[in-house]
């Protein structure tokens, strides 16, 4: 028996080489990066990770497994995804590839800002609201965004 390749009708108007670009920069970023599907997958694990620390304690530069503050989160959530993020909020974001609201999605990075200085992140969890570890005395909690000084970065 010989196997029969089915090209869809699509695809069999563009060629072999049009056909093999296409697929390559539909998936793409930029060379080198991740694909976006993979970036999704590692942003919704992320995602996951952080929600099932709900009620851990915040701690000042605390990165888990037990205690956290708001960076920490971050880091801890992304590493258990196979990523790995710089410790602090500010150099979180300038690691991201910033993005605007409208394209924000369940597991992108949430910056809060002042003026041009980052002071608190957390992890996109979609209706407007976010995971994170908020301050002292507080535990790790969904919590509505409260700010419109906020920023967007999806982790690469």
């Amino acid at each position: 028996m010989s196997a029969q390749v089915h090209v869809p009708s699509l695809f069999a108007r563009f060629g072999t080489a049009s056909v093999l670009t296409l697929a390559v920069t539909s998936t793409m970023l930029a060379p080198g990066m991740v694909s976006e599907a993979e970036a999704a997958a590692h942003s919704t694990k992320a995602l996951k990770v952080a929600a099932s620390k709900k009620g851990a304690p915040y701690k000042y530069g605390a990165a888990g497994p037990s205690r956290f503050d708001c960076s920490g989160l971050t880091v801890y959530s992304f590493k258990k995804a196979g990523k790995k993020l710089p410790r602090t909020a500010q150099q979180q974001y300038n690691k991201t590839r910033h993005i605007g609201k409208s394209q924000r999605k369940r597991g992108d990075l949430v910056f809060f800002h002042s003026g041009r200085s980052v002071y608190h992140v957390g992890i996109y969890a979609g209706a407007g609201k976010i995971w994170h570890s908020p301050k002292s005395g507080d535990v790790v909690r969904l919590a509505k965004i409260w700010s419109k000084s906020v920023w967007y970065g999806r982790v690469r």
